[in-house]
């Protein structure tokens, strides 16, 4: 269980663009905002539940589970 309100994670969204998988989670969860993550950059920062993270390639396409945090 999750302390995050609402859905949470993602995972029918690897394989797609960046852009879209962003539009899909904000439609999907508006307590949230989608950032694009390239799969090379450090990930720091504190947990957040107002945050997803959408790791793409070099491609934009999503390389990992989008999830809350």
């Amino acid at each position: 269980m999750s302390i995050c309100q609402g859905k949470n994670s993602w995972p029918e969204l690897v394989g797609t663009l960046g852009p879209d998988a962003v539009k899909v989670i904000e439609e999907e969860n508006s307590s949230v905002t989608a950032v694009i993550v390239f799969f090379n950059q450090p990930i720091i920062g504190p947990f957040l539940c107002s945050r997803v993270r959408v790791i793409v390639n070099y491609r934009f396409i999503v390389v990992a589970v989008p999830t809350v945090g």
